[in-house]
């Protein structure tokens, strides 16, 4: 039987999917819950098999590769795997500059 992680979210990536439903929430209420379900339980799946998820490929050009992401269309949730733990670190849009948003979240500390 594989290791099981326990999940453990960031300050960060709680900001992110509270701001990400709240957007939703706006036009559909019923579609922000669906969104926020499916987020929570595509990141729970992360505790165990961890490196199921592949290398965050904008990090990794730059030589960073503790971090990996499950891909939910058209959410990248975004962790690094402790000993015990998986953090979530983040949950993008990936229609978004993810780059930019990766580099300014690593410049302020937040991943």
């Amino acid at each position: 039987m594989p290791k099981k992680y326990r999940v453990k979210w960031t300050k960060s990536a709680k900001d992110d999917i509270l701001n990400i439903i709240s957007y939703i929430k706006k036009d559909s209420p019923s579609i922000a819950k669906a969104v926020y379900t499916k987020i929570k339980e595509q990141a729970n799946l992360s505790n165990f098999f961890p490196l199921k998820g592949r290398i965050v490929p904008e990090l990794e050009k730059e030589g960073i590769t503790t971090y990996r992401e499950i891909v939910t269309p058209p959410w990248r949730i975004i962790y690094t795997i402790g000993s015990d733990t998986i953090y979530i670190i983040a949950i993008l849009d990936s229609r978004q500059n993810i780059e930019e948003i990766l580099i300014q979240k690593i410049i302020k500390g937040q991943i």
